[in-house]
């Protein structure tokens, strides 16, 4: 008789993963698993991107001639940086880290807050940055952004046992 998992969508029974398949881990299997994929903090991910959103305000700033051009990329960053910050203090409090299901529904609730901080932190920037360059804070916005990259990349290139 063929099984049918309709959650998972296998309706071959070669294709189902029974319990055979599951191998336990040993308390050093797991050890060794987690020495070779290291957690990556939130606050080292925020930590690389408020370092590479001053740079590329910096860069900004040289490149134009433009101080206000450098304020408008480091407004950028911000809007990338504050909402990322707030977003990760969220999910780290005791009652997120405790229950699973209060972490799920906290994921989404503070996924919530970080958008709607970032959308009312760019409409806000004409008022708070003087002669916005919408470029710069555009290429300070998606720069920082996508610096994300750069952590889990210099997170791989960490030899294997050091602090993370």
């Amino acid at each position: 008789m063929r099984k049918i998992n309709p959650l998972a969508g296998y309706d071959d029974a070669s294709q189902d993963p029974s319990d055979e398949d599951i191998k336990v881990l040993s308390r050093a299997e797991v050890q060794a698993l987690r020495e070779k994929n290291p957690l990556l903090s939130p606050w080292t991910v925020l930590t690389v991107q408020a370092s590479i959103g001053a740079i590329v305000a910096v860069l900004a700033w040289y490149s134009t001639g433009r101080i206000e051009a450098g304020w408008s990329a480091l407004y950028g960053a911000l809007a990338v940086v504050l909402p990322g910050a707030l977003f990760a203090r969220g999910l780290m409090t005791k009652t997120s880290l405790r229950h699973p299901g209060a972490a799920v529904a906290g994921f989404f609730v503070w996924e919530m807050v970080k958008i709607a901080l970032t959308v009312a932190m760019l409409v806000a920037a004409p008022r708070l940055v003087e002669n916005l360059s919408w470029l710069a804070l555009l290429a300070g916005f998606v720069v920082t952004m996508k610096a994300y990259w750069l952590a889990l990349w210099l997170r791989r290139s960490r030899p294997v046992g050091k602090d993370n």
